[in-house]
């Protein structure tokens, strides 16, 4: 009964912290908003306030800064997410939101746009496509391997991965070195710069149908830190299971990629300090995910805005942080995660 007050606090600190995260995003920036004037244009939506604020604040809190904010929660938290999810399919503390290869294919068919001169719909659409085409290729691979089906999974994405990063390095070494390469170096770093109201409506919506079923089901991925065979005698498809929740990891890994470029550690770093935080059990440990990918998503782009007199890409500053923790995350567990050599209680 401690156990489980314990882990509610956490959430619920969590989750205040992601409000004062999220609140701080929206004000700071190069252009400072007050936390009193955001509070003022947000109630004028639905309360009648005289406009006493410069008009070019409403317009960069609605066009520039509240997209972006709401964009970078929403990729932190379902990298987050999906790094999670592979985490406890899988059963390896190694395991992130690229594992299968949806991250390189999204980065090449983003590269593929750019170099054939496409505007920005058309980046994230075949980004996507790309995305979600890997995982295809990987799948009809596995189904015509007779060993372990997750060990195949894992070594068919490295493949699949190499493949698609050796196309898009050949993109980039035929590309205008003026114009196009630095575009797509650019894009591949990672940055929430090309956000807006219209990338809004493609990706939250993709982001949300794949993390629901995920949580969901995240009391069954406990059951599967038993072996197949107990969690089968336990009335679960342990295979469908995993294919829905692989499914689902690599739709929000595609989607996010798709706008934001090729942002690491997140998926890979935050899974383990959620764990830290809330417990192993996925119950906790998955919402934990969520709301602290969110909120390291959104102070990295803080960072990014502010730290320079150019915009820092995310992937840089988010290795930077992710790196060293994740350093000292192998020196206090060893050769072995603590968190997956326990069996979770029910």
């Amino acid at each position: 009964m401690r156990r489980l007050k314990k882990e509610k606090a956490v959430l619920a600190g969590l989750i205040l912290l992601f409000i004062l995260v999220f609140f701080l995003s929206a004000c700071l920036g190069r252009y400072f908003i007050s936390p009193d004037m955001i509070v003022k244009i947000l109630a004028s939506r639905v309360l009648p306030l005289n406009n006493a604020w410069p008009p070019e604040a409403e317009t960069v809190l609605f066009n520039v800064r509240l997209p972006r904010v709401i964009l970078g929660a929403f990729v932190g938290a379902g990298l987050a997410c999906a790094g999670s999810a592979y985490q406890s399919v899988f059963h390896n503390p190694m395991a992130s939101p690229d594992i299968l290869g949806a991250s390189h294919g999204a980065g090449f068919g983003a590269a593929l746009a750019i170099s054939m001169g496409f505007g920005h719909a058309a980046v994230i659409g075949l980004a996507f496509a790309f995305g979600l085409g890997s995982i295809c290729i990987v799948f009809i691979v596995c189904r015509h391997l007779q060993s372990d089906a997750a060990l195949s999974l894992v070594l068919t994405g490295i493949m699949v991965s190499s493949l698609f990063g050796a196309a898009t390095s050949f993109l980039k070494l035929t590309a205008d070195p003026n114009d196009t390469l630095p575009t797509i170096t650019y894009w591949l770093m990672g940055s929430l710069v090309s956000a807006n109201s219209h990338s809004l409506p493609f990706v939250l919506p993709v982001i949300f149908i794949g993390a629901m079923p995920i949580l969901l089901l995240r009391w069954r991925l406990n059951l599967l830190t038993v072996g197949d065979d107990e969690a089968r005698a336990m009335g679960v498809n342990t295979g469908a299971l995993r294919g829905i929740i692989i499914f689902c990891a690599t739709l929000i890994t595609a989607a996010c990629v798709s706008v934001s470029g090729m942002i690491g550690w997140v998926g890979l770093v935050i899974p383990h300090f959620s764990r830290m935080l809330a417990g192993s059990d996925c119950r906790y440990s998955m919402p934990a995910s969520l709301l602290l990918g969110g909120g390291f998503m959104l102070a990295v782009d803080i960072l990014a805005r502010t730290l320079a007199t150019g915009e820092i890409p995310i992937g840089i500053l988010s290795a930077f942080a992710g790196a060293p923790f994740f350093i000292y995350l192998i020196i206090r567990e060893g050769k072995k995660d603590a968190s997956f050599g326990k069996q979770t209680e029910f």
